[in-house]
């Protein structure tokens, strides 16, 4: 089963059932945002991991690289002025320029959820979640909460979970607290090798 359409099938049961229950509410992320917002948190060299290009108003916008950082600039510009709290869940495409391999491709998929302004227990809450998808697909993995996350706004130790059966490419999922929230992103596209690896067919999601 193609990566799209197991993103699909894991929306439709987090969207129809575990994160609609959980109060989340589902996103739908645009595929062009500005570069400012990469940038900005991730240093200017990283616009020679992006898909970078001026618009026809000659503005410096991109193809998205990952979706937390979008999702902080807009719960500081518009969502924090009409709530305390957001929660919030997406299955969204995200596209980075660099050598494609096994396990890491230039075009990918992801679900994830940001839980934004703060609440008692949300880090529990997220990794809770987090830990129930994984379940509920069946995949072997192993779960830090312990990690040093690679992109400079996270403010404390975050978490990963991992599958060996991967080899160098083996974290399918991570997530950590920054300024405005806390949330995790799971790769569906390693997700899906983890459980072709595994044996499994994706159907078992079912």
């Amino acid at each position: 089963m193609a990566p799209r359409q197991l993103g699909i099938r894991i929306s439709r049961l987090s969207c129809g059932g575990l994160f609609i229950a959980a109060g989340y509410d589902e996103l739908i992320v645009p595929a062009l945002w500005e570069q400012a917002t990469f940038t900005a948190k991730g240093g200017p060299e990283i616009v020679n991991q992006m898909y970078a290009f001026p618009d026809k108003a000659n503005r410096a916008i991109c193809l998205v690289p990952e979706i937390t950082g979008l999702i902080q600039d807009v719960w500081r510009d518009d969502w924090s002025k009409r709530a305390n709290t957001a929660r919030v869940v997406y299955v969204a495409r995200c596209y980075r320029y660099e050598r494609p391999q096994r396990g890491r491709y230039r075009e990918f998929t992801q679900v994830g959820v940001e839980l934004l302004g703060g609440a008692p227990g949300d880090r529990e809450e997220v990794v809770a979640l987090l830990r129930r998808l994984l379940d509920d697909s069946g995949v072997e993995y192993a779960l830090d909460d312990n990690v040093r996350r690679g992109l400079g706004y996270y403010t404390e130790a975050g978490f990963e979970a991992r599958c060996e059966r991967l080899g160098a490419q083996q974290q399918i999922a991570g997530g950590g607290r920054y300024a405005e929230g806390i949330g995790w992103a799971i790769g569906l596209d390693r997700l899906l090798l983890a459980l072709e690896d595994h044996g499994r067919s994706a159907t078992a999601m079912s």
